[in-house]
């Protein structure tokens, strides 16, 4: 789909998607531009730049883009992103583009034309069912002043593509072959002469001559054309489509290529992706379980605890570096099959990074376009019911090329359009690691590889029933374990309620972590583009919150009996700042950060202004910069080190008191971050998680930067949340 830029002038071909009164999702083929502010639309592409549109509309700063990842519409993959209103989120455009990439321009277009100040911001979007058409009316409304300044997770702000954390490589060359570098992840005995444990990380990486948006679209799809590269693959079908970003995915594997006698394996994985600013793309999978999916006879399923596919533009866009991790348990119970000859088989897997790289040199000049296929998004449930049909003799997994864009014209079928409007509940839980508190396969039965493995504790009858209760009642689902036997305490020091522990050794606590690991803007950065690293904090850590509750828990330093209500009443000059990341879930969870500054604070001019400022300028302000310090690769890939606005990617909202500032930010108003949130609580208590905040600089005058404070927070358990009543 043709679609240009020129001179801030973004034009392109576009659908609207849209409901009928039915409640059945279509889609209309628009020509939209956006010029300055303005976002216009056509039906067909305009003669000249005087031509009188079918539909306009003024962005301001209260218009928020937000970005829906991948859905199939009418046979067709797009990529969905949604203006909508802040003062009214009913009002709203849907909009769907043919490639991530259109996606990701026309996201990062009208975010920039939103922030734009203009004399007249009074037009908003109104969404109507009458002829199948969103229109655009104009009504008057004044700026508002406090309003947010939301983009998604996957644009927000990266200022470089080096990360801003300095912390050693986990990663350790064992070998080259067919033309790819194999690293295996590095271990703390690796210096005492155990080189390998039984089931390692391994990683290969080499690059490719395609674009990063191919190979993206080639990793994701499981049509039959997956065979030219993927020699590990038989066939795949998606199992439950969870959102833009994530879904359920079952792999049967090719036994031709497995040892002899080594039964045939499948796969279980929930697959999550995303775009990152400079074009890179992150895809992450790790086993699950699903009831619509149990293991199928003559299979035996193996367990991926993480694995992915991370590609990176290189060489200008035309090359992309691709990075290929597989760490997999093949549930081998026969004796012969020893941890080296488990290895052989993972190396192999990774090896699928050389098929996919001559495939893409042999595909040069050939329409490469063309050759990428998508896959029609439906259930195992759905395909069962087809399989029904008398002039069906057995369900076959429906796999599509790209259709032509006038075949989005056509109205669907009643069938399929029914089909857009089940609400699957996500019925899966993770698979645990090895050490978590319940063994994976005491969850299948009659396993033929279950001998052998030790049998852990399970939950309580007793806590399992009383969480099955909480599903039902919240209709969520399916099932995490991790959170079944929460703790109930009704007695709170707000400030208090998660342990702090110096030593960095106790479970379930915090601590303050080195500033030297993150690097900042330093002091000739507006000129050298430099990052220098931190010496130090302006902001002291006196306490941490681990709540879970029923609802948001908001202005927790208002609270009575809390830590910053108790400074208040001494009357002292103690500021505090609170960070609170509410995350949602069977339970809403808040970790709470305070922090504390003992000087006035008259005396530091950058905080000041963001204590006393409007939301739109603290949004564009307050920067978190993440590092995983211990744990696995898929969840230090899907988190990052690099720095990142908070107010640009979530919604936050400020509460101002007497002695505080209280930054409460919601988790859930984000696709991508619920993606990676879901994905992190599922290790969650396998992780060391470190993090610094800060306010961003941007004159000469606030330079160098000063990180506001860090924090360190060792193996979190939510089972260990203090229970809000």
């Amino acid at each position: 789909m043709e679609m240009s830029q020129i001179d801030g002038r973004m034009e392109g071909w576009l659908y609207t998607i849209r409901h009928n009164r039915f409640g059945l999702q279509f889609s209309r083929k628009r020509y939209f531009v956006l010029h300055d502010n303005n976002l216009t639309s056509f039906k067909s592409v305009p003669s000249d730049q005087n031509e009188e549109p079918d539909r306009r509309a003024s962005l301001d700063c209260c218009i928020r883009v937000t970005d829906n990842g991948r859905e199939s519409f009418h046979r067709k993959i797009l990529f969905i992103f949604t203006l909508y209103n802040t003062s009214n989120h009913l009002d709203q455009l849907k909009l769907g583009a043919s490639s991530p990439e259109e996606a990701a321009k026309w996201i990062r277009s009208l975010q920039d034309a939103s922030q734009k100040k203009f004399p007249f911001p009074d037009c908003e979007f109104v969404s109507h069912a009458e002829k199948g058409l969103v229109k655009f009316n104009v009504s008057r409304r004044s700026r508002r002043k406090n309003s947010v300044d939301w983009t998604n997770y996957s644009s927000v702000n990266v200022e470089t593509i080096a990360p801003d954390v300095i912390a050693p490589s986990p990663w350790k060359i064992f070998g080259c072959q067919n033309g790819l570098r194999l690293f295996k992840e590095a271990k703390d005995w690796d210096s005492r002469g155990r080189h390998w444990d039984d089931h390692p990380a391994i990683m290969a990486v080499g690059v490719i001559d395609g674009t990063s948006e191919d190979i993206f679209n080639t990793l994701m799809s499981l049509g039959p054309l997956r065979s030219e590269w993927d020699f590990c693959f038989y066939k795949g079908t998606v199992v439950e489509h969870l959102d833009g970003h994530t879904d359920i995915v079952n792999i049967q594997l090719y036994s031709d290529w497995l040892p002899w006698l080594m039964n045939r394996r499948d796969v279980l994985l929930r697959r999550y992706w995303r775009r990152e600013e400079d074009g890179t793309y992150v895809i992450l999978c790790h086993s699950v379980y699903h009831k619509k999916c149990p293991p199928t006879k003559g299979y035996v399923r193996a367990c991926v605890k993480s694995g992915g596919y991370v590609v990176t533009p290189v060489s200008k866009g035309k090359q992309s570096l691709v990075k290929h991790m597989v760490a997999i348990d093949w549930r081998s119970w026969n004796l012969y099959m020893r941890p080296s000859s488990e290895r052989s088989i993972t190396i192999r897997v990774v090896e699928r990074l050389a098929a996919l790289r001559e495939m893409f040199k042999a595909k040069q000049g050939h329409g490469f376009a063309e050759f990428v296929s998508g896959e029609f998004m439906q259930t195992k449930s759905s395909l069962s019911k087809i399989n029904t049909l008398p002039f069906k003799k057995e369900a076959k997994r429906i796999d599509l090329e790209l259709v032509k864009v006038e075949e989005m014209e056509k109205p669907s079928s009643a069938r399929n359009s029914l089909m857009d409007l089940n609400d699957a509940s996500d019925e899966f839980f993770d698979v645990p690691e090895p050490n978590e508190s319940y063994e994976f396969d005491s969850l299948i039965d009659n396993s033929p590889f279950s001998q052998g493995h030790s049998q852990l504790k399970l939950p309580s009858p007793s806590g399992i029933v009383k969480k099955l209760q909480d599903l039902a009642n919240n209709k969520k689902g399916y099932m995490d374990l991790q959170e079944v036997g929460m703790d109930v305490n009704s007695t709170f020091i707000y400030g208090a309620t998660l342990q702090q522990d110096p030593n960095l050794t106790m479970p379930c606590s915090w601590s303050i972590a080195d500033p030297s690991t993150f690097l900042i803007r330093g002091d000739n950065y507006l000129n050298d583009q430099q990052k220098v690293k931190a010496n130090g904090t302006m902001m002291q850590m006196v306490g941490a919150d681990w709540i879970s509750s029923d609802k948001r828990e908001d202005d927790l330093g208002g609270r009575l009996g809390g830590l910053v209500q108790e400074f208040a009443a001494k009357g002292g000059p103690e500021f505090f700042f609170i960070v609170n990341m509410q995350v949602p879930g069977s339970a809403m969870i808040s970790l709470a950060l305070y922090y504390m500054l003992k000087t006035p604070l008259e005396e530091h001019p950058l905080l000041h202004s963001f204590v006393n400022g409007d939301d739109a300028y603290r949004n564009s302000r307050f920067k978190l910069i993440p590092h995983i310090s211990k744990g696995s690769w898929i969840v230090k890939q899907s988190v990052g080190k690099k720095a990142c606005l908070v107010g640009h990617a979530l919604e936050v909202r400020y509460t101002r008191g007497k002695n505080y500032l209280e930054l409460d930010i919601d988790v859930g108003s984000s696709t991508v971050a619920r993606g990676v949130t879901n994905l992190v609580l599922g290790y969650l208590n396998n992780l060391v998680i470190e993090m610094a905040f800060l306010i961003q600089a941007n004159t000469a005058e606030e330079l160098p930067e000063l990180l506001l404070g860090t924090c360190r927070l060792n193996y979190l358990d939510v089972s260990k949340s203090l229970k809000e009543r």
